[in-house]
């Protein structure tokens, strides 16, 4: 495993993380093997939320790893976020987590690059419609336009064991209203994150939805169109302008897609920041 760049004294807490497994994983890491079967006996229930200290190792409030400085969020409150999850499994089980817990494949736990560890979110599969909800004790995934790293039991019960990765929406389920909601921005097109005690009343599945990758939205439609030929010249002959209604006065929201797979997303987000569009949301239908 490489090792991450050494950590620069911003009065990070110690070696600031001990930045587990997941700091170098997706490509290599493998399931493990039980009599022919790569799938455990009995999976894990979900984990039910639980309002928890801070650990005291991997909160920040920066680290650094390959280059790269991450800020760790005060609160979860009102985090929700679409993006590529990934899994680790066998390669790093029984190794140190960020916050020095110990990583079991086999239990229902996750690493984010920002969320305040430990903490709680819901998963949800954009493709397939499934939900778990995991405890997040870990740092990663530090790959390129990856959002969350699952263990391998929880990417199981996602189904997304064999493509290695999926789109997903993470949502958290927060204890930490009374601190936020005095700062609390709200931002129009997201929804709140769900409170405490919602996983066990959300049903564990939902129809699956349509993705699309969604570049600006706009209150005028001349800058909706002058958006929508940028991508066109560029060649990306996927996108449209969507009207939305639903909001007076209406907004003009350039989008690419439908998107089908992890490797299609990943091959218009690189083709947008070749045009200098780095600010893109994935959105559903």
């Amino acid at each position: 495993m490489a090792k991450p760049e050494r950590f620069k004294p911003l009065h990070l807490i110690g070696l600031l993380l001990l930045l587990s497994a997941c700091v170098s994983r997706p490509v290599y890491d493998s399931a493990p093997s039980q009599s022919g079967s790569t799938v455990p006996m009995n999976l894990p229930d979900d984990p039910i939320p639980r309002d928890e200290p801070r650990s005291r190792h991997g909160n920040g409030p920066y680290y650094r790893v390959y280059e790269h400085t991450y800020a760790v969020l005060d609160t979860n409150y009102g985090y929700r976020e679409r993006g590529v999850a990934s899994w680790y499994g066998k390669k790093f089980h029984g190794q140190p987590t960020s916050n020095q817990e110990t990583y079991n494949m086999y239990a229902m736990t996750a690493a984010h690059k920002s969320l305040p560890l430990p903490s709680y979110v819901r998963v949800r599969n954009l493709r397939n419609g499934k939900s778990v909800v995991v405890r997040v004790n870990d740092r990663g995934p530090f790959v390129d336009n990856r959002l969350i790293d699952l263990s391998y039991a929880a990417a199981i019960k996602l189904d997304m064991i064999t493509d290695g990765t999926s789109l997903v929406e993470v949502t958290a389920i927060s204890f930490d209203k009374a601190r936020a909601q005095a700062a609390e921005t709200v931002i129009a097109e997201e929804p709140a994150a769900e409170p405490a005690g919602v996983p066990a009343e959300v049903p564990a599945e939902v129809p699956a939805e349509t993705i699309f990758v969604q570049v600006g939205a706009f209150g005028e439609p001349e800058n909706a169109r002058r958006r929508f030929n940028q991508l066109r010249d560029f060649g990306i002959d996927q996108a449209f302008v969507h009207e939305d209604t639903s909001t007076s006065p209406a907004l003009y929201r350039v989008r690419i897609g439908p998107i089908g797979d992890v490797h299609q997303y990943d091959s218009i987000v690189e083709q947008l920041q070749n045009v200098g569009i780095s600010e893109t949301h994935l959105v559903t239908e």
